[in-house]
């Protein structure tokens, strides 16, 4: 690591002690974009990156709630404001028991450059709780947002911070969240988005992370003259984001061949389409944590305890939590014929094996490849300004040409001088230019 870099990110491990995740995030940004960074000096002049790591705003609040035999308990809320230069925060909310400060501001952090290539006013910010909403009642769950909203509702609104949905937060949490603000502030606006469709809500949002990714993976095939078109594909997890990769790969002529939940996976050498992809619809409605109903259900293997990436595929697509595939998980990828990696999860990979991904195959990073999501919560934005709504072609080709200019920006800024793309960093680099010029221009604030 050059000098310089390793003593800049000394400074940031100094004020964020133990954050692990933050910090792995910050030292893939810095290491990526100093060279472009140094060669703009107006950036260092103004502190640009010293700025860009240091999140504007952090929340921490207490949530108590009554749980249906009457006792109290209590869980911690949180709302990291992270960038807000190009347009109010947004990102999503999590309940989850691992939700941690360190885990949201790497969240957020990463959002600021998501929601900057994907051209729409948006700044990062992430937030959300470390409680667990399986095995809760609705009831239960309706406490919950209810007194989770009952704090976070003065901190946000629909032209200074708009969350949206994650990891333990879908349409019913959603339903909840907004009926309690409505409720405090009197007002019917787009406060939040993945809403349900007959309030104010966007076609395909569920499925939009995922269908994005399938979209910028079928670019990066088409700058090397290929497509989709028989590829066998590895994704991991089986909740929305791997339901709309598996749908869109599907359409445009790749094999989905793997599913995963914490019990192990399930290879389907099949393909997993059609009555099979709706019945991920089931697992996820009946609550369920595990993928091995799905492998019972339709008479294929289920290897427990293990993650896919063992299966000889020609992409794989991590579409579950952050550093879900490692440096070991990548080589023997690799070694399989793997010809590329793209992230739909946020972080998807060990700093490890996103580098060797870069060097070995082709590989991309969550903040382009996963835009998908937040770019059709912009999109309900700008409906629910509008007071329209978009019918599901209207917000798929939007969402498609989204996906195919934030491709573009990658190769902008990443190709080097052989002719490959670093997506890496043509994504931090893309992500940084419009951010950076913002914060210029407003001035040191």
């Amino acid at each position: 690591m050059d000098a310089k870099i390793k003593q800049f990110i000394d400074v940031v491990k100094m004020k964020n002690p133990g954050e692990d995740e933050f910090l792995q995030a910050v030292q893939e940004v810095v290491e990526t974009v100093w060279d472009f960074y140094c060669e703009n000096p107006q950036y260092q002049k103004a502190k640009i990156l010293e700025r860009m790591t240091e999140p504007e705003r952090v929340i921490i609040f207490r949530v108590p709630w009554v749980d249906d035999s009457g006792e109290v308990q209590v869980n911690r809320g949180y709302r990291v404001e992270f960038n807000s230069a190009i347009g109010p925060y947004k990102g999503g909310i999590r309940f989850h028991p691992s939700v941690t400060l360190s885990g949201l501001k790497f969240l957020g952090f990463e959002q600021t450059f998501k929601n900057s290539l994907t051209s729409l006013p948006m700044g990062g910010g992430k937030g959300g709780s470390d409680f667990n909403p399986k095995g809760k009642s609705d009831y239960e769950i309706m406490r919950f947002c209810q007194n989770f909203m009952s704090e976070l509702f003065r901190h946000i609104g629909a032209n200074t911070d708009v969350p949206a949905g994650d990891i333990g937060v879908g349409g019913r949490e959603i339903g909840y969240l907004f009926g309690q603000y409505k409720k405090l502030r009197n007002e019917f606006t787009g406060v939040l988005t993945g809403k349900g469709r007959e309030y104010g809500g966007s076609l395909i949002r569920p499925q939009a992370t995922g269908f994005g990714a399938i979209y910028f993976v079928r670019e990066m095939l088409k700058l090397k003259g290929d497509s989709l078109k028989g590829k066998t594909i590895a994704l991991s997890g089986f909740g929305n984001v791997c339901w709309g990769a598996a749908i869109k790969a599907s359409e445009l002529g790749g094999k989905v061949v793997t599913l995963s939940g914490p019990d192990g996976y399930v290879y389907d050498p099949e393909g997993v389409s059609g009555e099979k992809i709706d019945y991920l619809l089931e697992l996820r409605a009946s609550n369920q944590d595990v993928i091995q109903p799905y492998a019972e259900r339709f008479g294929v293997e289920f290897f427990a305890g293990k993650k896919p990436w063992e299966q000889k595929v020609d992409i794989a697509i991590p579409c579950a939590i952050q550093n879900e595939l490692n440096e070991t998980d990548c080589k023997m990828l690799i070694e399989n014929g793997c010809q590329l990696i793209a992230e739909a999860s946020n972080m998807g990979c060990t700093a490890e094996a996103a580098y060797l991904a870069e060097e070995k195959i082709t590989f991309a990073p969550g903040k382009a490849v996963n835009a998908g999501g937040v770019a059709v919560s912009g999109l309900e934005m700008t409906q629910n300004s509008m007071r329209l709504n978009w019918s599901t072609e209207e917000v798929d080709a939007r969402l498609n040409q989204i996906m195919t200019s934030i491709h573009n920006e990658c190769v902008r800024y990443g190709t080097e001088m052989n002719g490959k793309v670093n997506y890496i960093k043509g994504a931090n680099i893309g992500g940084f230019v419009k951010v950076a010029d913002a914060m210029i221009a407003q001035g040191v604030v």
